[in-house]
Order: structure tokens, then sequence, then C-alpha cells
């Protein structure tokens, strides 16, 4: 028995099959380049061929197109409506984010949901809605006009009202995950160490939603720097007054002037680039940690 049983082969334990030293690398390098190729043709390309046209004729050329009155006036107003909306939107978002996740009131669940409206309607709707709310043959609008002399419509107002309409979600829908994921035993010690609500939200919780507040309030200012759709409706194209960047670029490009619709469109890049490398560098400084 005891020979019969030394004699039995002895099972080997079986092992996986080891990758090819072709596998993995053709694996890994078949993902960048997929990864790559979609972010070259549907960004960098895009962005390379505008800035050729823009700079096709010349720096003094681009230089005029730009510095032009009308398209300087165009760059100005949708920076600073595009400002005062990211301001709004920021105490507005943030206010809005602390209620629906520290407070329980009736039809939360429905207003939670009306918060991803804007991004489904088409922005001409939304130029639409304003003009039948705010327009000088409506109550509202004929009310404001002739009681404060204010109008809303092809003006600057209407033009912040419309994107703060579009741009509603974007600080909530960063500020709120964080505030769902935040601990609540901090603010609890915080209240239990005596400090008020007002202390506790600029102590504790402020510096916890800090950079999802600034990571939304800046693609808020993008989203409104370009915007046309609504703007189109509710300001009109009036030079000099009422006429963004983007309706700028819309008319110069009907009338064939690929020249100045690069050149200012450059500018916008440049300022939406800018802004978001400043803000990066800011949070990688301690904008997050401090």
């Amino acid at each position: 028995m005891t020979e019969l049983s030394l004699s039995r082969p002895v099972s080997q334990p079986q092992t996986t099959k080891p990758r090819t030293s072709l596998q993995a690398p053709w694996g890994r390098w078949g993902l960048r380049i997929a990864a790559l190729s979609y972010l070259a043709a549907f960004i960098l390309v895009p962005i390379f061929v505008v800035n050729i046209e823009g700079f096709r004729n010349g720096i003094a050329t681009f230089w005029g197109d730009v510095t032009r009155p009308v398209a300087l006036s165009a760059i100005g107003l949708s920076v600073w409506t595009a400002a005062v909306m990211a301001v709004v939107n920021a105490v507005m978002g943030v206010l809005t984010a602390y209620v629906l996740v520290y407070y329980k009131f009736p039809g939360k669940a429905l207003f939670n949901t009306l918060v991803d409206l804007p991004f489904a309607i088409p922005a001409l709707v939304t130029g639409v809605m304003l003009v039948l709310l705010y327009g000088p043959q409506t109550a509202v609008g004929s009310f404001l006009d002739k009681t404060f002399h204010f109008r809303v419509l092809f003006a600057p107002p209407g033009i912040v009202l419309a994107l703060l309409f579009i741009s509603f979600p974007f600080v909530i829908r960063t500020v709120q995950p964080v505030l769902v994921e935040l601990d609540f035993n901090q603010q609890e010690a915080a209240y239990t160490l005596g400090a008020s609500e007002w202390t506790t939200f600029r102590r504790v919780i402020f510096p916890a939603i800090r950079p999802a507040l600034i990571t939304g309030t800046l693609l808020s200012f993008a989203r409104a720097l370009g915007e046309f759709g609504s703007i189109i409706v509710v300001a009109g194209n009036v030079p000099m007054k009422s006429q963004t960047a983007a309706v700028y670029i819309y008319g110069q490009v009907e009338s064939g002037n690929m020249q100045a619709a690069s050149a200012v469109s450059v500018v916008l890049l440049f300022i939406a680039f800018g802004i978001t490398l400043v803000v990066d560098l800011a949070l990688k400084r301690g904008w997050n940690h401090a």
C-alpha cells in the first residue's frame, strides 16, 4: 500500500497562463491612443484651427479686429454680465444646496428635480419664457419700465437673468454632493463648543465646500461667457448696447468676415483658459487646504 501511494503522480497546481510581453503594452497604448485621439479631434483641433484663422493675416490685423469699439463693447458686456451672474449664482447656489441637504419641506423631491431643468430646456425656450414674463407688453415689464424706468429686455439686466437661468444648476450640483458627504459630527462638535450657526458654516462647512464652490462658479462663468440662444432673444443684437461677444461672432460669420469672428473667438478662449488655469493653480497651492 505504501509503495502504491508513493508511486502515484503528484498533481501540480494549475497556474494561469502568463501574459505575453506584447499584450499588456498594446492594451495600455490602445486606451491611451483612443482617449488622446478623441481629445485631439474634439478639443485641440478646433482650438488650433480657430487660432490659425484668427492670426492668419498677422498680429496687427488680429489686434485691429479685437480692438474695434463694437468688438470691445461686445467682449466687455459678455465678461461683466457673466461675472455678475457667477457671483449671484455662487451665493444662491450654496444657499440652495444647503437647504436641499439639511432641511426637510413639502415638495423637496420635486424641487430637487427642477434644479436640473435648465440643462434640458433649449436656450431659445429660455429666452421666450423671459420675453413672456418681462417683455414691454407684459404687466411685469410694463410696471418696471413705467414705475422705475427699469428696462429688463434688450438691456444688460435681461442678459443677466438669462444667464442665471441657464447656469442655475452648476454650483448646486457641485456643492450638494460635498455637503451630503460632510461629517455631521464636526458640526455637532462646533455647536457643543458654543459656535453659532454662522460660525459653524464659516469655520467648518465652507472650507469643505470651497473647492466645489470654486469649480461650480467657474463652470457657470464659462457656460455664460459663450451663451447665444437665450441672449439673442432677450437682448437682441444692438451694437454697443446689448450685443454680446457670441452674438457679435455670429454676426461676423453671417457677413462672411471669418477673420474678425475668429479673432474675437480667440479672445474668449483665452479668457476661459486663463481663468481655468488661475483657479487650478490656486487650488493646488492651498485654497482647498486652507
